[in-house]
């Protein structure tokens, strides 16, 4: 996934209220930017950090940025979750995920179980396949060297998609609980089940189920980030 337009260089003053931040040009303007991310974002926050910004495309926006990286010091990290569906999109399209090639028809935000949408159902009528759900999760969590995890905060909604993929496998369909680690500095991926028990549990039933689990991280750059290959789950 390539940005539309180059991104801003600007440093972190705060975020605050879940979806707003307050960063500082690199010619000493301060401008509030749109954070499209609702997790807890532990240790991407920091006043000082780094960051780049998106320009928005609509003149008529409120906000005219939107928090795109931020530099932990580490590894550029994506903090932007509108973002992983399309890279997970096109890298499915593209051939670069083994696990879910050779699908005939690729949709994004389907209407499935109680009230949810699935991020991609893939679908191959032609060739009898069953069809394979697929619930992709942002990750940018990293507490210890090396180690991403997920959640960064309790999650009930994330917990519901376990339950609702555990349904399509017994519906007699591929399920597919899809990790993208938007970062570079980590080698393994573990469920950070102390910040959220319930989510751990779940976690568990759906792979007990059948619900198939896959890490991959990304390649990111203020130009584009690109799905980059397979992280080893920790259990």
């Amino acid at each position: 996934m390539d940005f539309p337009s180059p991104l801003i260089r600007g440093t972190l003053i705060k975020r605050y209220k879940r979806f707003l931040s307050d960063i500082e040009l690199a010619d000493g303007t301060t401008v509030t930017a749109h954070c499209a991310n609702s997790g807890s974002m532990m240790g991407l926050k920091e006043p000082g950090y780094g960051v780049w910004l998106s320009p928005a495309n609509n003149p008529k926006r409120k906000l005219q940025y939107s928090w795109e990286l931020v530099d932990t010091g580490t590894s550029l990290v994506g903090i932007n979750t509108s973002l992983p569906n399309r890279i997970v999109t096109e890298a499915i399209r593209d051939g670069h995920v083994p696990e879910l090639t050779g699908y005939e028809t690729i949709r994004n935000e389907v209407k499935y179980g109680q009230n949810s949408r699935i991020d991609i159902l893939l679908q191959d009528s032609a060739n009898d396949r069953p069809d394979a759900y697929v619930e992709v999760k942002n990750v940018t969590l990293k507490r210890r060297d090396g180690a991403a995890e997920f959640p960064d905060a309790v999650t009930a909604r994330g917990t519901k998609h376990l339950k609702e993929l555990s349904d399509m496998v017994a519906a007699g369909h591929r399920a597919v609980m899809f990790y993208l680690v938007q970062r570079e500095d980590c080698q393994s991926f573990e469920i950070a089940r102390d910040i959220d028990p319930a989510y751990g549990e779940a976690f568990d039933t759906a792979r007990k189920s059948g619900v198939e689990v896959y890490v991959y991280d990304c390649q990111i750059t203020p130009e584009y980030i690109r799905m980059r290959g397979p992280v080893p789950l920790v259990e």
